[in-house]
């Protein structure tokens, strides 16, 4: 217990030191992670080994329930095409070409094991791919598409690899049962995340304080993974399924406070849950090679080279294909929509590049059995864990060094203007609501007329400043929000304000004229409308 505790400790510490790596270096704090798990790996001393139920069950359910909260259902549902066809039928398409590729060249490993490897390396983790196209600044279709297949890419690959496993062991495989209990589990697991969604919106509406509603929205994704699996459906889909419904129902039924709280919990878990799953992936080298004895360098080269070719070569291939081929048959269907339109090459080229493997992969593979149900060791299984391992290190560290390279030389990226001007217009709406909701409270109720100039006076004020923004961006260019001074030279003297009311308040702590109590009350008024400033670059 005590090594856990000092590994915890000590990972927390590197996890924060990489950090601060990465972002000097613009190197991806993933990849930096993994290689940091394998050089600790080679060190003498113990190695904490991958345990595949702790992360389907610990590990997974919050980091997809996290990723679901922040995508966004609307998005997803327009771009329903091509998330499908690389959540469902790339992971299906790879699962089966590698299990075909490695029974053909290495009969001993059965087709049915051969599918069960397809299916543990054929869900990329956007995690790392994700974070460096948001700081690229990557156009919102393609990084919809990429948390789209993200979000339900795992619960086709887990179904997949379940169900492959099941024939490995029992000696037999038929596509049409494989075929039955993949829907039954993706049905099932939709019903499930729907059923808690609409138990959680339930409950939200009755629940005001944020204490409350935090500690409801942690324990949201174990119910509805737990739930799925006790009924032997996907659990993995129902935690997706169940986090973009309350994601989307969260403005609707969730007060200020519970958001920024919730908000604020929901990054450090996946900040830290991210970085302790990418140094014990690095960590899982010792485990992963001891069993390799017992199979020829040319099997080992033959297993890998295959697994990884069709891993790197379907994805593009995959693209090409469902993007340039079908356009005369989408304009035959009616056409598409923008959100809808077919990926360009250099787009294709990025979705191509973001198909990083992680932790889903490992703990799969991790989970096969060690014995078939006739009590024979389950075919190639440490040279199954070998491909997978290879599969993960090169596309996390390979890809994931080279994604963001990759990204600038495309040129592609995101209007920034274009978004800048949506929610300045958006800002405008909800002020002009405010004014004429004012309107209406004037004539309905006896309001003091001095509260009513005061509210009246501070939206007028904003509705200026609104326009003059947007005669900003509108002027914009390439993409790129101009620079105005008038406008940084505001938000300065806002920043300065603030901050001398904070040093006001410290000085009269310090003195003992304002309790700590009455500080931290002030302070928060003080913190929530410096939140409300944009951000520094």
């Amino acid at each position: 217990m005590t090594h856990i505790l000092i590994f915890m400790v000590a990972g927390v510490a590197l996890v924060l030191a990489v950090e601060l790596v990465a972002h000097r270096t613009k190197l991806p704090a993933a990849a930096l992670l993994t290689v940091c798990g394998l050089i600790y790996a080679t060190l003498p001393g113990t190695n904490i080994v991958l345990d595949p139920h702790v992360i389907l069950t610990f590990i997974l359910p919050p980091l997809l329930y996290s990723a679901a909260l922040n995508s966004s259902l609307i998005a997803i549902g327009k771009n329903l095409r091509p998330v499908i066809s690389l959540s469902v039928g790339l992971v299906l398409a790879t699962a089966l070409l590698v299990g075909f590729g490695v029974h053909l060249f290495l009969p001993a490993i059965s087709l049915a094991a051969g599918i069960a490897l397809g299916a543990a390396v054929s869900p990329p983790d956007p995690v790392a791919a994700l974070a460096i196209g948001r700081r690229a600044g990557l156009p919102p279709k393609l990084i919809t598409l990429i948390e789209g297949e993200g979000l339900l890419n795992d619960a086709t690959a887990l179904t997949t690899f379940t169900v492959a496993v099941a024939a490995a062991t029992s000696g037999g495989f038929s596509v049409g049962l494989f075929g039955f209990k993949f829907l039954v589990a993706a049905v099932g697991g939709l019903a499930v995340g729907i059923v808690i969604a609409l138990l959680i919106r339930l409950l939200r509406s009755r629940i005001s304080d944020p204490l409350m509603v935090n500690s409801l929205s942690l324990i949201t994704p174990f119910a509805a993974y737990l739930l799925g699996e006790e009924i032997h459906v996907s659990g993995v889909l129902a935690v997706v399924v169940a986090g973009l419904i309350i994601g989307h129902d969260t403005p609707r039924f969730s007060s200020g406070a519970s958001r920024l709280q919730t908000s604020a919990v929901w990054r450090l878990v996946d900040f830290l849950l991210e970085g302790f799953v990418f140094i014990l992936i690095g960590q899982q080298l010792p485990a992963v090679v001891k069993g390799l004895g017992a199979y020829s360098t040319s099997d080992i080269v033959v297993a890998v080279a295959v697994t990884l070719a069709v891993v790197l070569l379907l994805r593009p291939v995959w693209l090409l294909v469902t993007q340039f081929l079908p356009r005369r048959l989408h304009t035959r269907l009616g056409g598409t929509s923008a959100a809808e339109s077919p990926l360009n090459g250099r787009e294709v080229l990025v979705m191509s590049w973001s198909g990083t493997r992680g932790v889903i992969t490992l703990a799969a593979i991790f989970s096969l059995p060690l014995l078939t149900s006739d009590g024979t060791p389950f075919p190639g299984r440490d040279l199954l864990l070998l491909c997978s391992y290879v599969v993960v290190l090169v596309t996390l560290i390979g890809q994931g060094v080279t994604f963001a390279p990759i990204v600038r030389a495309t040129g592609l990226k995101a209007d920034a203007a274009a978004e800048a001007l949506e929610r300045n217009e958006a800002r405008t709406a909800a002020a002009n609501a405010g004014l004429s909701r004012l309107a209406q409270m004037t004539e309905d109720e006896h309001l003091p007329s001095d509260s009513v100039d005061s509210l009246r006076t501070n939206l007028e004020h904003r509705l200026e400043r609104y326009q003059r923004r947007a005669d900003v961006l509108e002027s914009a260019r390439n993409g790129e929000i101009p620079v105005s001074p008038e406008y940084e030279a505001a938000l300065a003297a806002r920043r300065s304000v603030i901050d001398a009311q904070r040093e006001e308040l410290l000085r009269r702590r310090d003195l003992g004229h304002l309790s700590d109590a009455s500080l931290r009350v002030l302070e928060r008024e003080l913190d929530l409308e410096e939140f409300t400033l944009p951000r520094r670059h």
